[in-house]
């Protein structure tokens, strides 16, 4: 007989350092047959679409951005668990799919994920088996740990494995399930390393990370194992949860406590090793460096708003500079920058069409802390509705390009991020024939490393600057790396309690 098993989840990486708001409506919740038609490996003809009933309830994604309003959280939540409990009182599930980020955060509440999987837990008992895979930039505090059984996250940045980890929890899940009833429930080992580091410092592309990446794999490989997974945490919340986490599942506790400590210790041993993918530059030379460089397309990364890791993706001030740099402005270099995302701005170019002269100010409509909105008087080069946007309005996005001088600047209705050729390419843009291209993103992904001749990390501020020390976290533990420098620590794994007995 086929096991039983629910799916539900919140995913969301939620900067608590942005003033954004990410609401229901951004997350896009999903709810039955479309949340299977989302994964190839339990849709129609997928090759776990026939292991299990499936029970899909309600699963809510989002682009990273600011937290979620505490309602719309609460209520997410009462329809996840008022949709487990009635499928579990109708006919017992077997196990859950809780599908998370890690990283998602509710205005006054610690601990989404936790607070989350607690409800789920005390919802359907402890004999219901509960798995997820995660982001590697997300969180697992002990309570948390506690309410699931089986955990695991992404052992790449970029994330290209993050679909065979989606798949790797559901499928430890279901080998867990085929066991007999008693033998099911793996041990947890966890261990906390207090480091807390942005993404763009602990890529795979580079060591320490790739060779502590490829020790997790090796690790969850080994006899009386089931998984292993390093979380570095996510650096852009101000909570007591944000820091690394090493867990060991398996069958054999006296392995996962030995393990987990180890890759733990290693950890620890070398994390001031950790340096940024790329080099940095605060934005006045990184411009310097692009109008001097003899090799093109010459990419920078405005890191601090980058929406993808939770900025709100309309802060201005490196817009604003940039269109007053006069040492671009004498190179003769086109410059493209995506973008800005301004509805009112959007529209007004629409308005005006292809070819016509504007007067728009844009951006800064939900972070204006650093910078007001950009005056932009130029030319309309494109106005192309598309389907990649990110908001509670209506569907679809509005993506609109003005000239201002030699730089480019996209404006559009929605907020997104710029990371395939493609993006550009819709636009009119190619990118391998512009000479800066200025794009919202910490470490590039694949597509842009492709195509970049050479590139910097441009340390701007924002909800996500690189710069940890300069956002003010005061609620983290202490002593923390790189908050705090030169101090001791042991690494320790602890058991946890089975999920029973989540409190």
């Amino acid at each position: 007989m086929r096991p039983r098993v629910g799916i539900a989840g919140i995913s969301l990486e939620a900067s608590t350092f942005s003033p954004a708001l990410t609401t229901t409506g951004m997350l896009a919740p999903k709810r039955g047959q479309e949340i299977l038609d989302a994964r190839p490996f339990w849709a129609a003809g997928g090759s776990l679409a026939e292991a299990a009933d499936w029970v899909p309830v309600m699963q809510a994604r989002g682009i990273p951005g600011g937290a979620i309003p505490l309602s719309d959280y609460l209520a997410m939540k009462t329809e996840i668990v008022s949709g487990l409990t009635a499928a579990h009182t109708e006919r017992p599930l077997d196990g859950i799919v809780l599908d998370l980020h890690g990283a998602a955060s509710a205005v006054g509440l610690d601990d989404l994920e936790g607070d989350l999987a607690v409800a789920v837990r005390e919802a359907v008992g402890g004999d219901v088996l509960i798995s997820t895979g995660m982001d590697l930039h997300g969180n697992v505090s002990p309570r948390f740990a506690e309410a699931l059984d089986l955990l695991t996250c992404y052992r790449t940045a970029p994330h290209e494995d993050w679909l065979e980890t989606k798949e790797r929890a559901v499928r430890n899940l279901l080998d867990r399930l085929a066991l007999p009833v008693g033998a099911r429930k793996p041990a947890k080992a966890w261990a906390m390393v207090p480091v807390l580091l942005p993404g763009e410092k602990t890529s795979t592309r580079l060591e320490p990370a790739a060779s502590l990446y490829r020790r997790v794999a090796e690790v969850a490989g080994l006899d009386g194992v089931v998984d292993a997974a390093y979380w570095v945490g996510y650096p852009w919340a101000d909570e007591p949860r944000n820091h690394a986490v090493v867990m060991v599942t398996g069958d054999s506790a006296e392995v996962c406590l030995r393990e987990c400590a180890a890759l733990a210790e290693e950890i620890w041993e070398r994390h001031e090793e950790f340096e940024f993918v790329a080099p940095t530059a605060p934005l006045e030379e990184a411009l310097r460096l692009a109008a001097a460089s003899p090799v093109t397309p010459y990419v920078i990364s405005d890191s601090g708003d980058n929406p993808t890791a939770g900025g709100a993706g309309d802060v201005t001030w490196s817009l604003a500079r940039l269109l007053e740099d006069e040492g671009l402005r004498r190179s003769g270099k086109r410059l493209v920058y995506a973008s800005i995302p301004d509805a009112e701005g959007a529209e007004a170019i629409a308005r005006a069409g292809v070819g016509a002269r504007v007067d728009v100010e844009v951006g800064a409509r939900v972070d204006s802390r650093l910078e007001g909105p950009v005056r932009l008087v130029g030319e309309v080069l494109a106005v192309v509705e598309t389907t990649e946007g990110y908001a509670d309005t209506a569907p679809g996005n509005l993506e609109t390009v003005v000239r201002v001088g030699g730089v480019d600047v996209v404006v559009t209705r929605a907020r997104r991020p710029y990371h395939l050729e493609s993006d550009f390419t819709t636009l009119g843009i190619s990118p391998r024939e512009v000479d800066v291209l200025v794009v919202k993103i910490g470490y590039l992904e694949p597509e842009l490393f492709e195509i970049a001749a050479d590139w910097v990390l441009a340390l701007t501020p924002g909800g996500v600057d690189q710069d940890l020390l300069r956002l003010g976290h005061r609620r983290i533990q202490r002593p923390m790396y790189p908050f705090d420098t030169g101090f001791a620590f042991t690494p320790a794994a602890v058991l946890v309690p089975a999920s029973g007995a989540a409190r």
